[in-house]
């Protein structure tokens, strides 16, 4: 390994990732929740920049960087501390972490930023992004880190850690919409494993398992089977957080709204548009009814 003697900084981008699909295949004995979900990314995120050689620290900055609970327990200094205790004499460096995406928010904003902070002590250190010790210390901080590791679109299974080859999906002009509401994950799992089982999806195996290489790469087909799939977390989330219904409610109402879903373990929400220009129609729209939300135009892909 040939460490990066320059301190020069250095910049990653951390993107939202988007869950186009969520279904709860099972429960383990351990207590976690199989799933199955086409994850995609958007082009907005956050943005993470590294000045090697100094010694580890994380500043927070950004329009949302009051939201967070504070650097210490960041998930960026948590995947550095899990890559150095994998590699001995790994130069570390000060982190700045310009926050634009809402936390907790169901959009892996915490799993990016980390993704991103292992893909900047790859450059700093000389290490290929194929460096199993860099997979490890991904899975080691969290379950969606590993998808966040290169941001490309893929069906990924377990929880979390079984991810499909990248899927070259077509680009889905959608807006991105949290109520300004913060839902634990952990909270959304316990609203759902105590619904009634008739009102949950554990236990249904007869659904057909999602084929990553049958994934319609034609934008019309993807719209079209997307619809046929569900979040299997909404309406628990909608349980602690009615609003959510609200914004969905909203999202479908909106001309040219093709399909309006809840991502991760919510609260936010996404719809796909047929232009461009519907969704930031859509987005102004939106901003101007609800000044408190946060609401973004973008691309998914």
């Amino acid at each position: 390994m040939a460490p990066r003697s320059a301190r020069a900084p250095l910049v990653e981008p951390a993107p939202a990732k988007i869950n186009l699909t969520l279904e709860i295949r099972g429960r383990r004995s351990d207590g976690y929740h199989e799933l199955e979900s086409l994850v995609a990314f958007a082009r907005v995120g956050d943005r993470l920049r590294l000045v090697p050689g100094e010694t580890l620290a994380l500043d927070l900055r950004g329009p949302l960087a009051a939201a967070l609970c504070g650097a210490s327990d960041n998930l960026v200094l948590k995947a550095v501390r899990e890559l150095a205790a994998r590699i001995e004499g790994l130069t570390l460096g000060r982190f700045a972490l310009w926050k634009r995406l809402p936390v907790a928010a169901g959009i892996g904003g915490g799993s990016s930023d980390a993704a991103a902070a292992l893909r900047l002590m790859a450059r700093a250190n000389a290490l290929g992004l194929d460096d199993p010790r860099l997979a490890e210390a991904a899975c080691a901080t969290g379950a969606d880190v590993p998808v966040c590791m290169r941001a490309r679109a893929r069906l990924v299974r377990g929880i979390g850690e079984d991810l499909s080859d990248p899927l070259d999906l077509p680009k889905l002009s959608a807006v991105l919409v949290n109520p300004a509401i913060a839902l634990a994950t952990k909270n959304v799992f316990a609203a759902f494993s105590s619904r009634p089982s008739s009102t949950t999806r554990d236990a249904m195996p007869d659904r057909p398992a999602l084929d990553a290489a049958a994934i319609p790469r034609g934008r019309g087909e993807l719209v079209a089977q997307l619809r046929l799939r569900n979040n299997d977390l909404e309406q628990a989330a909608i349980s602690l957080a009615p609003v959510v219904a609200e914004v969905l409610a909203e999202l479908r109402a909106l001309p040219e709204c093709e399909l309006a879903r809840m991502s991760g373990s919510g609260a936010t929400c996404f719809a796909i548009f047929r232009t461009a220009r519907a969704a930031l129609a859509a987005a102004r729209a939106l901003r101007a009814a609800h000044w408190h939300w946060w609401v973004c135009a973008t691309v998914l892909g």
